[in-house]
This record gives C-alpha cells, structure tokens and sequence, in this order.
C-alpha cells in the first residue's frame, strides 16, 4: 500500500528542512501515542482458514452487495465450541455448518445459532471441534451502503461525468466491512469470488478468471485465486475499462483505466510493468508467483495504490498525458512500489501490523532500486534523501516512535513516514553493512524461506545470519526497535607539520549512536580517495589520520549510507573542492549547504558557478535553494542565472528562491512563466503560487489586484492534468489574504461541482487564508468549512482537517473535534485531533508575536542591504 492518498497538487510549495544541524534542543519530541492507544495483539487462533468463497450480487443503484460467504476453517483443538468472526454494519441473514466435510463429504448442512452485535459475529458450532477435522461455515448476508471495505462510485449531480465504478479496500481492517471474515493478517487462505453484476462492466480480482456466464441483463464472473493470501488482500474492481494486455513469460499483465482515458496513457503509467517484474524476480530471487498482474487504475481511491494478491488498484489520479510525464516520475515509482509488495507483503505476508515496515520498507526501497537501475546511481541516491527528508521532517514536527510497535489506537496510524521511507533506508543501510553480495543473498534466503507463509522482524534477522553469519541486531535495535537517527557535527582540520587529518564528531541528539563511518580523503591531482573507517560511539571524539599530502575535500560517511542528519565545519577550500569534485550528490550538497551558512560573498560566488556548472540536476536544485538562503544582494542575480535551466525541478527550485526576495524583481522574473506558460505543469503551477505571495508583501500600486486578476484568467483558461495549474492559482490567491475577491474567488472553488482535484487544493488553500486573518473573514471561512467537512469523501475530510489545522481560531477546534468523532476513518482521526493539538498551541501564543515578527523582518532586511554593500566594498579592496 502506498502511503499518500495521491495528492496531485504534490503539495507544491512544501519546503523540506534536512541536513541542516540545527533542531531547537528546547523542543521535545511529541508522543506518537495519542489518548486511548493501547497494546495490539493478534486474537487466539482456533484454527486455519483454508479457503473463502464469496458468491455475491451486485446493486450499484442501492449500493449494495448480497450473497454467501464460505469459510473452511480446519481446526487447531478439539472442544471449540463458538468462534468469533469480524463483521461491521452487515446483515446477516443466516449460518450454517457443515462438519467434517473431508470425512463425510455430503453431510447436510445444519443451521447454527448466532449472536451479532454490528461489529463481531459469534457463531455457535453444533457440536464440538475436532483438531485437524475441518469445517465450513455458510453466511447469507448483505452489505448495505457500507462505510467502508467496498466503495461505490457513480455520477452524481454535481459531477455528472464521474465513472459507475465499485472497489474494495481491505488494508488494514477493511475486509469485515463487506465480508465476515478473521480479518488480521496471520490468517492465510485460498480465495474465490463470483459476482452478478450489470452486462456493461467488468470485474477484475484476485488470481485466475475461471468463467464469465452471461445472463439476460448481467453477467457472473467467477476468479479463483489459489495461493494463499489473507483477507485484506481479496479485492474486487468492477466498472466500464479500457483494457491494455500485455505479458511476461507468457503470464498476462494487464492496465485497466476508465474510458475517458487512453490506451496510450495506460501505456505511458503503467508500460514498464513487465520489465519491472523481471527485474524485481531477479533481484529478490524469486520468480514473479501469481498467476497474472493487473493494475487498475480506480477513481476516488484512498491511497496511492494497494497491492492486492494479484491485482493492484491505483488512484486514477496517477494516469499520466504527455505533458506530465516529461517531470513526473511519481507514477513509475507507485508503480514499482505496489510490484514489489507482491514479494513483500503478497508472497511475504506480516503476521501483525506492528511489523508491517518489513514490507513497506522493502516496497519504498523497490522504489530506489528501480531508479537506480532505470536512472542511475546518483538519480537513486537523491531520491533515497528525499525518502529520508520525509521520515526526518515527521520525527521533528511530528512524533518520534520506533518503527516495531504494538501501542496505537487504530492499526492505519502505524502507516506514516517511519515505516515507509525510514524503513526504506534501513534496508539501504544493512545493504551497505553487509555488501551487496551477502545482502542479496539474505533477501533471496528471506523470500524463499518464507514464501506463502506470514513473516516478522525477527524473521528478516534470522534470515540474515543464516545467509551470512552475520548479527544485524545491532543496527535493528538503534534504528528499527527504537526511535530516532544520529545527529553528527563534522569538523576538520590540517596539521601540515605532521601531515595528520583531524576530523571531529560530535553526536547532538540525545540518545547516542554506535555506528562505523566510513571518512574519505580526496585527492584531485590523483583521482583517489583514501577511506577509513571509524567508530563513532560518543558523544565527542577526534580522529586523526595520516596522511601524505593535504587532502582537498573529506566525505564523513562515504557515500551517505546511513541515515542521519550533520553539519560540516570545514574550510571554504574544502567544502568547494567537495562540491566540484566529490563523486557522491548527497556529498556534493552538504558542501553546497555548508558554503550557504557561511553567507560570505566568496561562498556566494562557489555556489553561483556551481549552479550552472553542476552536472546532476538534483544537486543544481539543493545549490539554488541554498543560494536563496544567503541574504545578499548578489545571491538574487546569481539564482535568476537557473531560470533558463534545462531541467524544470531546477526551475521550480530557481523561482522558489527569487520569490524569497521579496522585491518588484522577483514578481517581474516570476510571471512571465504564468503568462507565456512553461512545458512543465508543476513550473507553472508554482510561479502562480509564487506571484499571489509576492503580490502579498509588495506595496506597488494596485499589485495584489493585478495578480488576483491574472490568477483569476489561469483559473478560467489552464485546465489540465489533474488540476495541477489551477491548483498553484488558487494556491497564489490564499496568499493574498487581504482581498474580499481573492477570498471570494477560493470559496467559489470549494463547491461541489469543481473538478476534484482543483476543489480539494481550493478547501486547503482556505485553511489557508484562515491563518492571521481578520475576526469577520475568519468567520466567513469557517462557516464555509464546517460545511465541508461534514461531507464523508475520505479525501475531503483530509483536506478539511488540513485547512481547519491552519486557522487560528477556538471555532476550528471545535469542528475538528466533530470531525474526528464522526469520521469512520482512523487517518481522518488522527489527523483531526494533531490538528487540534497544533490551533490550541498557536492560539495560546502571546497574539503581539506578529508584530514582533513583522519589526523583525524589517530588520533582518535593512541589514541584508548592509551587508550586501559591505561585502562588495570589502571585495573592491581586495582586488
């Protein structure tokens, strides 16, 4: 499962601190666990499920499901006498047994009591279990407008375009909603669904399509799926599809989207499939073990994606034109991401969720692997830092956990940034501990031992030494079994008289890490790097290193395999020699965030050159935006140098950067990529966002009106993929918090009929404005949003809750408590009741903190003038 709900305006304009060293050391962490969390465990086992077979109809027009639910069930005791299934807002119309169906085959079957109370189903068996003697139950129910587990889409009044479709979601405890089932993971069984649905659709599920049978108005399809899997992962996707075959090694693979979409685009997302799956089966040794692959690509879906047992559902929002897929790998990563779950958690099932980042890590890791092997290793190092400026963003704004636990109130909390993109780096991490031979050689030991059967953390570590002699336990117990990461401070410096490299480190975080670092030494004239590797165990230490000759640039950590954040105290000499010549990008741009703190016109000018000299894109966007940070003149004429940069990330990063100069300039550099456009969506998108912010803070006559006017023009004539344009208008017009049209403007793109992606940036965009904002305005805005978010779309609960989190008001607390009490989803919970955290601590802030802020900024730029002039006066009398 991917974790993000596939926010197509990619959050655009969500700055992302990492590697900068500095943490307010008054802050503590917050508590991942929140009121009513408690220990989770699986329940008693009384026995093994062997096989489900649903046999359902389908009523799209009354949202319902209806039929049988068989459950052979071979017991693990003799004398059981109940058991008790999950089963949530169902109708259950009747039970019966069969015993010992292997011993008597054509024993009748008996009706059997049972008590239901909404959420558990208790049925008592006619007589007794025998262990090993399996039974089956029979259930006549019916789901009637669920909340949860199978969702039914179809066109409404407001938007009559939307597809007639109907999808599951079982991940995490979902199933129970739409089936009576044992619904925890470390239950695993055979499957099989036949379903009675409208001639006009199709139905694609788990494993093999063993018939279609046409009736008069319907047709039944019946799929078989006979590997084992658990409950969550039986899944049914039904509606009217474009179907795109393709195959490897003769085993279908298949895209389906919905017909207002192309073949082509179905192409263009999902195409590389087959090559995914050889090389996944090679990597982790095991041949691809279903019998096909489909990806349907689904229309108002939860997640990103969701790796059902053979059969992936994927938002439709990640359905690519050509356009976005000239910047946007996104979608090939979903996709990657949900194929590798059909090792790590299809054919490796977790046995509980507290140790489901054995395969969200390994799924987020896929993602590395394949960029790697797709793009290159420095394209798959920078996306392995940005995983980890994900996790490390959550452990200081949010909570710090470890990523094995068993408290929580509602197992989709454990579902965060510490499971996927942590847990992504830890498998980087014990690939780098043991080598890649021996590291690939544990997996395929891992994948092979435990194929078909369900897996914990300890079993990955028992896998480990049993392939390689080697005791991982060491690195699971600092970074998987508790919570946090090192926080190292580098220092160097040179004893020419003894030709001895001394390196510092001191570890700033509280609890200390025991780590071997590998410290390289380069040298430019030769092309080597002499590496030594050290322990780093306290909390300040120094090595020394001889050497025979002056080193021009120091890697602390060669190759940045651990995860970690550290600041560098080099020399200007070296940081710039390790940002022209180090091989590793994430080296290359520590130097470059090292050279921005020391905020010198000489740094300046590295950084400047750099910026256009630099091959890799990804380290060109981290040079501008540590150039933007330098509060000098000259860093503002060094940034508009990327503006014609051929790649549009470094684009977008350019014009982020101007626009923190807050000056006429920046507004006059910014809007031509809005009025003549850019190839890019998210280029434009983020120039409408910037100009609304710049608009904002100038003075100029009539400018925040202009603005309002030209974003007004991008709403009415940008339409595109996803909304991504718009979405960045609308963005620019929350900045401008103090015009009755722009705020008018963001209302009107709340309603109901307003393209889902634009209405959804539209509901945060208003949060936004919430913020800072005058009493009558604040009231307008809240009126608007406790409208909204009575609304029950999972989607739109999320983006009220991050609009109401913005407003700085006790009335948004108010709804957010309402929100989360009536909400079924657990993410829509937690959400609301962080954000409700967050309005309490900012409206118990002394209210003359903004005018202080306000005085403050002033200063800092009167100052900034200063500097800037004094630096070029200083430059001049050098010279």
């Amino acid at each position: 499962m991917t974790r993000k709900s596939w926010d197509s305006c990619l959050e655009l304009g969500l700055e992302l601190g990492f590697w900068d060293g500095e943490s307010d050391k008054s802050k503590k962490h917050k508590s991942f666990q929140l009121p009513g969390a408690k220990p989770h465990y699986n329940p008693d086992r009384p026995g093994q499920v062997e096989h489900i077979a649903l046999d359902l109809e389908l009523d799209i027009a009354q949202q319902a499901i209806a039929g049988t639910c068989k459950i052979r069930l071979r017991p693990v005791r003799d004398g059981i006498t109940e058991l008790d299934l999950d089963a949530v807002g169902l109708r259950i119309d009747s039970v019966t047994i069969s015993d010992r169906i292997e011993a008597k085959p054509n024993l009748d079957k008996a009706n059997s009591k049972f008590d239901y109370d909404g959420e558990f189903l208790k049925i008592y068996l006619n007589e007794p279990t025998q262990a090993g003697v399996p039974i089956e139950i029979a259930i006549a129910y019916a789901a009637e407008q669920p909340q949860r587990g199978i969702y039914f889409v179809k066109p409404t009044e407001a938007q009559p375009h939307k597809p007639t479709q109907v999808w599951t979601q079982g991940e995490d405890e979902d199933s129970r909603y739409w089936f009576p089932c044992f619904d925890y993971p470390g239950q695993l069984a055979t499957s099989e669904i036949r379903i009675k649905v409208p001639k006009d659709l199709i139905v694609i599920s788990n494993g093999e399509l063993i018939e279609v049978t046409n009736h008069k108005k319907e047709k039944t399809y019946h799929w078989s799926q006979k590997e084992v899997h658990p409950s969550y992962l039986m899944t049914l996707a039904i509606g009217d599809f474009v179907e795109v075959k393709d195959e490897w090694k003769g085993k279908p693979v298949t895209y389906y989207v919905d017909k207002s979409r192309t073949a082509e685009e179905a192409i263009l997302t999902m195409g590389k499939t087959p090559r995914m799956i050889e090389f996944f089966s090679q990597k982790y040794g095991y041949d691809y073990a279903f019998p096909k692959y489909a990806q349907v690509c689904v229309a108002d879906f939860i997640f990103g994606g969701m790796e059902n047992t053979s059969t992936t559902l994927l938002t439709d929002r990640c359905v690519l034109d050509q356009r976005a897929a000239l910047d946007n790998r996104s979608s090939e990563s979903l996709v990657a991401h949900e194929l590798a779950h059909q090792w790590f958690g299809d054919l490796l099932v977790i046995k509980h969720w507290s140790h489901a980042w054995v395969k969200e890590g390994a799924a987020t890791y896929a993602e590395i692997l394949w960029t790697d092997h797709e793009y290159g290793a420095e394209e798959a190092a920078y996306y392995r830092l940005g995983e980890a400026r994900n996790y490390i963003t959550e452990d200081r704004d949010r909570y710090r956990r470890p990523m094995v636990t068993h408290v929580y109130r509602e197992a989709i909390e454990l579902y965060d940034r510490h499971i996927y993109e942590k847990g992504g780096c830890v498998y980087h991490m014990l690939r780098s501990e043991l080598g890649d031979d021996l590291f690939w050689k544990a997996i395929h030991h891992f994948v092979r031992t435990n194929a078909h059967k369900t897996v914990e953390t300890i079993d990955l570590l028992r896998a480990i030494e049993e392939a390689t002699g080697k005791n991982c336990m060491f690195l699971f117990d600092q970074y998987v079994f508790r919570g946090g990461h090192p926080e190292y401070k580098v220092g160097y410096s040179w004893d020419g008289e003894n030709n001895l490299a001394k390196v510092s480190v001191s570890q700033t975080q509280d609890e200390l890490f025991d780590l071997k670092i590998p410290i390289g030494f380069g040298f430019v004239e030769s092309s080597e790097t002499q590496i030594f590797t050290v322990r780093v165990f306290e909390k300040d230490q120094a090595f020394y290193f001889p050497l025979k000759q002056k080193p021009n640039y120091i890697s602390f950590d060669r190759n940045n395999n651990h995860l970690k954040q550290v600041t560098l105290e080099y020399g200007v000499a070296e940081l710039k020699a390790g940002l022209q010549y180090d091989p590793d990008p994430l080296a290359r741009i520590q130097c470059a965030e090292a050279l921005a703190k020391k905020a010198g016109l000489e740094s300046l000018k590295i950084l400047g050159k750099a910026l256009l000299e630099e091959s890799f894109w990804g380290v060109r966007v981290e040079i501008a935006e540590n150039l933007a940070s330098i509060k000098l003149n000259q860093a503002f004429e060094a940034l508009a140098n990327g503006l014609e940069d051929a790649n549009a990330k470094v684009r977008t990063a350019v014009l982020s950067g101007l626009a923190k100069n807050k000056v006429q300039k920046s507004l006059d550099l910014i809007k031509p990529f809005i009025k003549k456009g850019d190839p890019s969506y998210v280029v434009e998108a983020t120039a409408a966002r910037l100009v609304g912010d710049l608009a904002a803070t100038l003075s100029a006559d009539r400018e925040p009106s202009k603005v309002v006017k030209l974003l007004q023009t991008v709403l009415k004539e940008r339409s595109g993929w996803n909304e991504v344009v718009r979405s960045g208008a609308i963005a620019g017009l929350a900045k401008i918090k103090d015009s009755d049209e722009a705020l008018e403007t963001v209302i009107k793109y709340t309603e109901a009929d307003v393209p889902q992606p634009l209405r959804l940036a539209a509901i945060r965009s208003l949060g936004a404005m919430g913020k800072s904002q005058s009493k009558p305005k604040t009231e307008q805005i809240l009126n608007r949003l406790k409208v909204i978010a009575q609304e029950t779309f999972f989607l739109t609960q999320m983006a009220s809750v991050a609009a109401l989190g913005q407003v700085d008001s006790a009335m948004a607390i108010g709804v957010l408590r309402s929100l989360s009490d009536s909400t079924p989803d657990g993410r829509v919970r937690r959400a609301a009741d962080e954000a409700v955290q967050r309005v309490q601590k900012v409206i118990g802030k002394d209210a003359g903190l903004k005018q202080l802020r306000e005085e403050l900024d002033q200063v800092r730029k009167d100052n900034q003038d200063l500097k800037s002039r004094l630096e070029a006066i200083e430059a001049k009398a050098k010279a």
